[in-house]
């Protein structure tokens, strides 16, 4: 509960007299042992989540947002948090990548797509790493946000959704099949390497869907992965995108899946003929060579490794390799999401044909589906990630939402197989809609 208004804040504080003021202070670690739990009941775009294994960071309420599309629309919120902190009043004490004002963002996979791309600024955040927590306010005015205004307690547990309903999207499972089977003729045709073919579902259910329930249900399922909200956008990705810390870059590259059986040694050997597949071990070459290419102009001293790991998720397994590198100019944490959407991991090689394909054949705006999603600091730290394994409650029925998985096709996929896969990918939000009891 916070005693800060929200709703009522100039949407664009660079254009007003009042500097955008930031507070952050020290909270007791205790305080931040639940950060979902301190979540309070609000609507869909008025919460904000990135949290892993307990730590990250929760927001709520708008001091601010700005919202841009087309080709520069990553350029233009860059452009506008730079000008918004450039003005800010801060007083941080506690001076850690996430702390001062922040900015939750989520950006759509197309330029076309009026889906957009966001940024909101909280007026409230919480944050834990490493065994501190804090607590940042933010308001545009001209006197200093107060700490003491807010108070921090657990939240009654959220109620979950009620007559959950599921109906295929664009493309029922049969179509989407003949569109990976399409995929492949033009692959092995020579058209292109790797394309990423998406599918969505609609879900429908009684009353508000209380976003809430779906970040305790997946945090507590999927704890590797990175728990996220921003604006309406909700899911639980394993995939990082690119983070900027201090100087360092690190992205971390998924691509290759298979399905565990929760048998653990059968599923030992399946991460073993995973490790083998040479069609998944292409598919993973295409997506690190794509973020270590656009990652390159940024950074010097590359770290690629030759051979990716095994990452072990609660429903599936991926191929993975962790990139990085040393920051040599002064691009942001969104500045370099930027430079590596889309990366082969959500579109494919070569990107221009594999984008042609995309459209041509989901038959869907993927909206925010696909894009970066996470955080920047006023320094340019933050974290993106890849939105995926998520939905988008709809903006203008909240009882609503759609759900989105992929999968990358290259001249081995076998069409029925992409659609086992890419339905073990729809499992944690179909699974975190229809849980019950608490949390």
């Amino acid at each position: 509960m916070t005693s800060l208004p929200a709703g009522d804040r100039p949407s664009d504080p660079v254009a007003s007299a009042a500097p955008l003021v930031s507070r952050t202070v020290p909270l007791p670690p205790e305080l931040g042992t639940a950060l979902l739990a301190l979540l309070p009941a609000r609507g869909a775009r008025d919460l904000c989540s990135w949290v892993r294994r307990g730590e990250g960071v929760v927001g709520w309420g708008r001091a601010a947002s700005h919202t841009a599309s087309g080709p520069d629309r990553m350029a233009e919120l860059d452009q506008w948090w730079s000008g918004l902190m450039a003005h800010a009043v801060v007083r941080d004490e506690v001076r850690r990548p996430g702390t001062g004002p922040i900015a939750f963002g989520s950006i759509s996979y197309a330029a076309s797509s009026p889906a957009g791309a966001t940024l909101v600024v909280p007026e409230v955040v919480v944050g834990v790493r490493g065994g501190a927590a804090w607590l940042t306010t933010v308001t545009v005015d001209t006197t200093p946000a107060v700490p003491g205004g807010v108070e921090l307690t657990h939240q009654p547990a959220p109620q979950g959704p009620a007559d959950v309903a599921f109906a295929d999207g664009s493309l029922s499972p049969a179509e989407w099949a003949g569109a990976v089977a399409d995929a492949v003729q033009r692959i092995t045709a020579g058209d292109l390497d790797k394309v990423v073919l998406a599918r969505d579902l609609e879900v429908s259910t009684t009353g508000e869907l209380d976003v809430r329930w779906l970040l305790h249900r997946l945090a507590e399922r999927y704890d590797t992965t990175w728990v996220f909200a921003v604006d309406g956008l909700v899911g639980a990705t394993p995939e990082l995108l690119v983070r900027r810390e201090k100087g360092l870059v690190t992205s971390r590259v998924l691509a290759g899946t298979i399905r565990r059986t929760g048998d653990d040694d059968h599923d030992l050997a399946l991460a073993a003929s995973l490790a083998r597949s040479s069609k998944d071990l292409e598919e993973h070459e295409y997506a690190v060579r794509s973020v270590a290419d656009a990652l390159a102009p940024h950074c010097s001293s590359m770290n690629v490794p030759e051979v990716p790991f095994v990452l072990h998720l609660s429903n599936v397994m991926h191929l993975a390799t962790d990139v990085a590198g040393v920051l040599v100019d002064d691009a942001s944490a969104l500045a370099l999401a930027a430079s590596l959407h889309p990366s082969a991991a959500v579109c494919g090689t070569p990107t221009p044909v594999a984008d042609a394909v995309i459209a041509e054949l989901e038959h869907m705006d993927r909206g925010r589906y696909a894009g970066p999603v996470g955080w920047i600091d006023a320094s340019g730290d933050g974290e993106f990630g890849i939105a995926l394994r998520c939905g988008e409650v709809s903006a203008t029925d909240p009882s609503r939402m759609r759900l989105f998985a992929g999968c990358g096709i290259v001249a081995g996929s076998v069409p029925e197989d992409e659609v086992a896969e890419s339905s073990a990918k729809l499992v944690p939000m179909r699974d975190a809609l229809t849980a019950s009891g608490p949390a």
